[in-house]
């Protein structure tokens, strides 16, 4: 699959190009593949696709086209590769691999072609990345606003490129190509001066120089005729250059007016000083003669250069992004290029195929030492690696000094005025490499490491590389590697699988592979099943002496007693993300503790954070952490799920100040470090960011038959469930359900009924929710929860309301306010008076339902929750104007929507806006009803 923007938008699949449609959403389709894997609010497609006059119905035109792109990319199997079109907020992101977007692949072959040292070899990239433009940029699509600058920039981006190959072709004494490569574009592009210039030049050095005289003066005319303007200095310069008669230069100078020929001293360059390092894109160097190593330094040694790197690693697949960023880290001076991640991701594989890219860009040697850092061997004399050095470079075996110091100063010298690379292996510690690095400005360090060394980041400005696992289709090309495209092609579906199942980790693939390849018989769906058991899946990534298990064995073995009993913790977390709060809970410990543990695993690549104090685990490294003590497991699990009952509390009690407790702690609970909430806003946003996990720890509880823990954690969540209601609560309330009924808790039971009646009502489900609700006074009563029964009348009240049964809704809502009263509850009270109020507005007593909004919001203090005084001052607002007392009405539903919109509780805001639609068409009315029901509808 490939997204092109260079040329007619379009995406190519291996059946051909995706039907598109009509200009609108190709348009929709560049915007989002311009700010590819980043939100693109609806206001900016907006902005892109109709500039400043859009229709009334631009986002329901947006939403159309994003639904069809959706249904193509799906059609054509954009998961496999590793392409999807996700709705976020009032946003939209198109998340693509960068090597499937052809204008993120021209860039990246510019980078590369302005790192080589060979002309031919930037004549090369140079070409393959012309050759990726079909027509115009953008084409196809309207290039309004945004968009047409994006295509003019782009365009901007192919001139350059162009007038860099003909600068290319210049060096290599190919004027005529370059003549050639430029006179299209500057016939053109009459008036860009740059490419005339370069024409000129091109001509001239071509032997043509009538020609080039001739280009001149009709581009001077034609400066005068349209612009009124003389030339600039670059065209003057060049037509300055032909009169003057300047030999025409070879190849070996072949550079513009002023430029310096290749190879030559720049200024501030002499012989004992260089420029920027090679990369491992680079070329073939212009000739070097012999290394650059003075004689006086040693009379023992002789310069020749020598190369101790190990075989290229084969079967290496994807990693573009993080070679091109070695790339740019190896450039400057003497640098320190650091690859860093966990174990088994490939920081060896990727070091050696950077160093292996071009021998000829370190013309004086590469070197290399396996530092054994997480060895069971352990780790070699740092005088025996100097040793090894210093007699590759030529010194003679009785010259080598015996001590570290020494040796270290030696190897400093010798390669002071060399260009030479050097690549420390599997470096456990800071100290060790700063011993081995070389003395020259030319050479480039290249270190591999599990753990971070951020000293040597801050003493000699090593320039991090983290690594990554692979993506999926680049998992799936190292299968194919091995096993050969046939046997891939045949089980697509489940090569992604097993890609996925061994978690992205380049070692975990190539033993699967290794399994496969020995057994032919074998299906990649049946090897995917077994994977699939987390029981006996580190046993599958094992074969012979190499495999994940080991892997991480010698990386744990390198930690502290605190950090390794806090990985084995983790191995039992139920969530997928966690924080130093949830590890303190895990281990028994506190959250400083916690936190410092989590550094240092860390710091070893064992978990990784995603957000400041937000981390996760890799499924691998969790499955052998498991391992580590697995008796711990039920302790740990009662730790973290009682650290999510207190936590959940709090961010209730923080979110709804006046609601009363939802429960009393079970007798067993274990008190742990609650996190502070500064607001409701805050205890929201912890609730919402947690809602997965608390999902996945109430289900762990119950399969631990921790039924108590359970039930609590989902109804603790009620202020998201009331503030998102149409989410999709109800499975996870049916489990809570369950839960109450296995420890057959009436209380429960009528309290998880309550909340389940109420998102079954407003998913229109009335008759399920009927059912349940009639159920629940009941069970309150005999559980001697009043107040509990006062909330079960009121949701019952909204149920038999809609189901015409307004007398008896009536009732039960009278009841529920005077068991409030009894309970001397406001909050409960305010809530049921609230619902009162609307229920006599639908029966036609307008006086008494605002006599009961009236009573509802003295009971409240003004912080109280901003959902029910929205909703309060809507019934107001409509009974003043059922009342005939319009102007009052109306400013109660302006004020009742303009709390809904500022707390961001966007269904307050559309039903208060409805109501005003039904008196006035003013526009804003029009366009906040249209947002916010957008933001429903978006986020909800």
């Amino acid at each position: 699959m490939e997204f092109r923007l260079l040329g007619t938008v379009s995406v190519d699949t291996r059946t051909g190009p995706l039907p598109l449609g009509p200009a609108k959403r190709r348009s929709l389709l560049a915007a989002l593949l311009l700010s590819a894997n980043t939100p693109v609010p609806v206001a900016r497609l907006t902005d892109s696709l109709w500039g400043e006059d859009p229709p009334p119905r631009a986002r329901g035109v947006i939403q159309g086209h994003v639904s069809r792109l959706r249904a193509l990319l799906t059609g054509a199997e954009a998961q496999a590769y590793g392409v999807e079109l996700v709705t976020l907020g009032d946003a939209y992101v198109l998340r693509v691999p960068e090597t499937l977007l052809d204008y993120q692949r021209f860039e990246e072959l510019l980078m590369l072609a302005r790192q080589q040292r060979s002309a031919t070899d930037t004549v090369r990239m140079l070409d393959d990345a012309l050759s990726l433009w079909q027509g115009p940029a953008l084409g196809g699509a309207f290039t309004e606003g945004p968009l047409q600058a994006a295509a003019h920039t782009l365009e901007e981006s192919r001139l350059a490129t162009v007038e860099e190959l003909a600068r290319a072709y210049g060096n290599l004494g190919e004027h005529h190509r370059a003549a050639s490569a430029l006179r299209a574009e500057a016939a053109a592009h009459p008036m860009r001066e740059s490419l005339a210039a370069a024409l000129i030049l091109a001509l001239y050095r071509a032997g043509r120089q009538s020609e080039a005289l001739d280009w001149f003066h009709r581009t001077r005319r034609l400066l005068a005729d349209e612009l009124g303007i003389d030339p600039g200095h670059e065209l003057a310069d060049a037509y300055a250059l032909i009169l003057r008669g300047d030999p025409r230069p070879g190849p070996a100078s072949a550079g513009g007016p002023g430029t310096a020929p290749p190879g030559a001293s720049r200024p501030g360059t002499g012989p004992g000083t260089s420029s920027t390092g090679p990369g491992p894109a680079a070329g073939t160097a212009a000739a070097a003669g012999p290394p650059r190593v003075p004689a006086a330094h040693s009379p023992s040694v002789a310069p020749h250069p020598t190369d101790l790197l190990p075989r290229a690693p084969r079967g290496f697949h994807g990693r573009g992004a993080e070679l091109a960023a070695l790339t740019r880290a190896a450039a400057g001076e003497a640098p320190v290029c650091l690859v860093t991640g966990p174990a088994g991701v490939g920081k060896t594989s990727l070091a050696l195929q950077w160093a292996h890219h071009n021998p000829a860009a370190f013309p004086d040697g590469r070197l290399f030492a396996d530092l054994r850092g997480f060895s069971e061997t352990g780790e070699p004399a740092l005088i025996d690696v100097l040793r090894e050095f210093l007699l590759a470079l030529g010194v003679a075996p009785r010259r080598v000094p015996e001590s570290v110091s020494a040796a270290a100063a030696l190897f400093r010298s010798l390669t002071d005025r060399r260009r030479l690379l050097v690549v420390l292996d599997n470096a456990r510690d800071s100290a060790t490499v700063r011993a081995l690095l070389p003395g020259g400005t030319d050479c480039v360090t290249l270190v591999t490491s599990r753990n971070r060394l951020e000293g040597l980041i801050a003493s000699d400005a090593a320039r991090p590389v983290p690594l990554g696992t692979l993506e999926p289709q680049d998992g799936t090309a190292l299968l194919a590697g091995v096993l050969g495209e046939e046997r891939i092609l045949a089980e697509p579906v489940a090569a992604r699988r097993l890609a996925e199942l061994c978690g992205g980790l380049p070692l975990a693939l190539r033993v699967t592979a290794a399994r496969l390849a020995g057994r032919p018989q074998w299906t990649l769906a049946g090897l995917a099943d077994e994977l699939a058991d987390e029981r006996g899946r580190l046993t599958f990534l094992d074969v012979d002496d190499t495999g994940v298990s080991a892997a991480l064995r010698l990386t744990v073995q390198q930690l502290p007693a605190d950090a390794v009993r806090q990985l084995a913790r983790l191995g039992h977390h139920p969530g997928g993300h966690f924080d130093p709060y949830t590890c303190a809970a895990l281990a028994g410990t506190d959250p400083v503790a916690a936190a410092a543990a989590l550094e240092r695993l860390g710091s070893a690549h064992l978990v990784t954070e995603t957000a400041p104090g937000r981390w996760v685990l890799h499924d691998l490294v969790r499955l052998y952490a498991r391992g580590l003590d697995p008796a711990s497991g039920a302790e740990a699990l009662i730790g973290v799920l009682d650290h999510y009952i207190s936590t959940a509390l709090a961010a209730a009690d923080t979110a709804e100040p006046g609601g009363e407790p939802c429960f009393v702690l079970p007798e067993d609970h274990r008190s742990a470090a609650v996190r502070d909430f500064a607001d409701r806003a805050a205890a929201m946003h912890w609730l919402a960011a947690e809602r997965d996990d608390l999902a996945r720890a109430a289900v762990a509880a119950r399969s631990a038959r921790l039924h108590d823990r359970a039930w609590r954690i989902i109804l603790l969540q009620w202020p998201q469930v009331v503030w998102r209601v149409r989410d999709s609560w109800a499975p996870l309330l049916e489990l809570a359900l369950d839960s109450a009924r296995a420890q057959q808790d009436l209380y429960a039971e009528s309290r998880v009924l309550n909340l389940l009646g109420w998102v079954l009502t407003e998913e229109g489900r009335t008759a399920e929710a009927l059912a349940l609700l009639e159920r629940s006074p009941g069970l309150a009563r005999r559980a001697g929860d009043r107040l509990g029964e006062a909330t079960a009348l009121i949701n019952l009240a909204v149920v038999q309301a809609g189901q015409g049964e307004l007398d008896r809704a009536l009732e039960g809502c009278g009841g529920a306010v005077a068991l409030a009263r009894q309970e001397k509850d406001r909050h409960t009270e305010m809530l049921a008076l609230q619902h009162l109020a609307r229920l006599q507005l639908v029966a036609h007593r307008p006086g008494d339902a605002l006599e009961s909004a009236r009573t509802a919001l003295a009971l409240g203090p003004e912080h109280e929750e901003a959902a029910r005084r929205s909703l309060l001052l809507a019934v107001s607002g409509e009974a003043r104007l059922a009342l005939g007392e319009e102007e009052e009405g109306v400013l109660l539903l302006d004020r009742a929507a303009e709390e809904a919109e500022r707390a961001g509780y966007d269904e307050g805001a559309v039903r208060a806006l409805e109501a005003l639609l039904r008196v006035s068409a003013r526009a804003d009315y029009l366009t906040r009803h249209a947002q916010a029901l957008g933001r429903l509808t978006d986020g909800g």
